[in-house]
């Protein structure tokens, strides 16, 4: 397994900042455990959009925020490099 696996960083881009390097994570891993009745609801309600189990959570999660009002913080932009 890759280290930034381990630490979360699924997806991620690394960024040189002025011979420097940090790591920008896409996506963050989100594991839980649930009623086995609700994940085959999850699976059958996510086959039925032609989306992931991953996706018809996020897509559920973004639907419940803007619903009530919970803003969710966009991902920000890579910094840009300065070319000197």
């Amino acid at each position: 397994m890759h280290l930034l696996d381990c630490l979360g960083f699924h997806s991620a881009s690394t960024v040189s900042t002025h011979g420097a390097f940090m790591v920008v994570p896409k996506t963050a891993t989100l594991i839980i455990s649930t009623d086995p009745g609700l994940k085959k609801a999850l699976r059958a309600a996510a086959h039925l959009e032609h989306r992931s189990i991953a996706n018809m959570v996020e897509v559920m999660i973004r639907d419940h925020c803007q619903r009530n009002g919970i803003p969710i913080p966009e991902q920000q932009a890579l910094p840009k490099e300065d070319n000197q």
